[in-house]
């Protein structure tokens, strides 16, 4: 499966969240790809829009390998494996660097909006696709703080192996793709694949 671009994806997954239309749901988008489709999705679905703010910390000899992730208020999620071989110096400025970068922003790409309420609300988290689930599990983490009735997670793409470990942590997951022959970039299965900007998603929430 090959999707067009993000909005195309965004709009492929409302379609297999149509069930929760009416069903008192807030999307909770992880920026800054997730986004788009969290636009897409919301507004298919009737729902509010918010942000769930995590930031993922990469391996020092691979930046673009995720060994922990890290929100905009301290909690971590990590890869024990991965970081109890790093250096405690190095992971410690990177989870402080990486967590005012969430800070950052979120304060620029909601520009004091309230923040929306999950309680007792189906709680949807939707990202352009997942590799080793680490921002998504601290995310889920995050939206368990704000009490909602249902945790469901919605992606277009991601590997089996990420999936299984989230299903112990979400009450349920749509994912629209599960590549059978191994995982590559989330970017493989996207024809248009583009970096957001910080201006394209401010633009995006201030649309919506």
């Amino acid at each position: 499966m090959i999707f067009r671009d993000r909005v195309d994806a965004g709009r492929k997954l409302a379609g297999a969240l149509a069930s929760f239309r009416g069903q008192n749901a807030v999307v909770y988008a992880l920026p800054r790809g997730g986004v788009v489709l969290g636009v897409e999705v919301a507004k298919s679905l009737g729902a509010l829009l918010d942000l769930i703010v995590v930031r993922k910390i990469g391996h020092p000899d691979n930046p673009e390998y995720a060994v922990a992730a890290v929100a905009d208020d301290g909690h971590v999620a990590a890869n024990r494996a991965e970081t109890d071989m790093i250096d405690r110096n190095w992971f410690d400025i990177a989870r402080r660097t990486q967590m005012a970068e969430a800070c950052r922003r979120r304060d620029h790409y909601l520009a004091g909006r309230t923040p929306v309420s999950a309680e007792g609300k189906i709680a949807i988290i939707v990202d352009d696709g997942l590799a080793t689930g680490l921002t998504m599990s601290l995310a889920v983490r995050e939206a368990r703080h704000r009490n909602p009735s249902k945790i469901v997670i919605a992606v277009p793409v991601a590997p089996s192996e990420t999936i299984a470990e989230l299903r112990q942590i979400a009450d349920e997951i749509v994912v629209l793709h599960l590549p059978e022959h191994g995982f590559r970039a989330i970017g493989a299965f996207y024809l248009d694949f583009p970096q957001l900007t910080d201006a394209e998603v401010v633009e995006l929430m201030r649309g919506y």
